[in-house]
């Protein structure tokens, strides 16, 4: 993961996704994180993961995908640390969360500190 001014990068971070780590998400509870742009829209300075940042899945398309199905899209994907639960699960699954984008609870502190609602994300392969 890159966090960007522009297009130079000011830090790089490894990080875990969802417990089904291939492909992007297209319904609630499958395990994956979305992929594509979206944007910083909610800080959780309470989160059980230390800190969360949220992003705004799902998108219109997201949604109208899901919806083709009869399924909902999910939601509540966030950018978060570890936590206790994280700092157990983490060293024996790199991809432990159920879809969210997880850093250390040291770096989640650099990210927090540094967006602000609005900023783009783009989640790709």
């Amino acid at each position: 993961m890159h966090l960007l001014n522009g297009q130079m990068v000011l830090k790089s971070y490894d990080f875990g996704l969802g417990n089904q780590p291939i492909g992007h998400k297209q319904f609630e509870g499958d395990g994956k994180t979305p992929e594509g742009l979206y944007f910083v829209d909610r800080f959780n300075p309470r989160s059980r993961y230390h800190l969360s940042v949220g992003i705004s899945y799902p998108n219109e398309r997201d949604k109208a995908y899901a919806a083709q199905f009869g399924r909902d899209a999910g939601g509540d994907i966030m950018f978060h640390g570890r936590g206790p639960e994280g700092r157990v699960l983490a060293p024996r699954n790199r991809d432990w969360t159920a879809g969210c984008i997880a850093i250390t609870d040291n770096e989640i502190e650099d990210v927090y500190a540094m967006l602000q609602p609005r900023t783009p994300v783009m989640i790709y392969a």
